[in-house]
């Protein structure tokens, strides 16, 4: 994929809550979550929900990093979603679950976020249940022939 940049606002989950502009964040489809600085969360209030959660970084490397619920929004575009909080060295993306939450897709040529079509609410065939015997429980079974 090309590498873009984008702006973002964020702001804590709540209704009280103030946008903080975020300038020339990486688009990055290939990173699973959305990483912002640490620092910047903080500030304006986005409290840990999961501490140390692990990660993978694109050179093998595990680490840990702690992570928060913010809500962002670039344009048209508006999720809540978990946010990395970075360290100094990290790198401020946006990740393939935010770009999910926008319904959206990069385009890397045009190099900006393009509408994903309309969001699948359910499969074209109906779901077929499994057999169920009155008073058994809810599990697959072979049927056996009684000779």
């Amino acid at each position: 994929m090309g590498v873009f940049r984008v702006n973002i606002e964020i702001c804590r989950p709540d209704r009280q809550s103030r946008w903080v502009s975020v300038r020339q964040v990486l688009v990055d489809s290939s990173a699973e979550m959305s990483w912002l600085p640490e620092r910047l969360l903080r500030a304006i209030g986005i409290d840990v929900f999961k501490r140390d959660g692990r990660c993978v970084m694109a050179n093998g490397r595990e680490i840990t990093r702690d992570i928060g619920i913010a809500v962002i929004r670039s344009g048209v575009f508006k999720t809540v979603d978990e946010v990395v909080f970075g360290r100094v060295a990290d790198r401020a993306l946006l990740g393939a679950h935010t770009l999910g939450g926008f319904n959206a897709s990069a385009d890397p040529r045009r190099k900006h976020l393009v509408p994903a079509g309309p969001i699948p609410a359910a499969g074209a065939k109906p779901a077929t249940a499994a057999p169920h015997v009155a008073g058994g429980p809810l599990v697959n079974c072979p049927i056996v022939s009684v000779q």
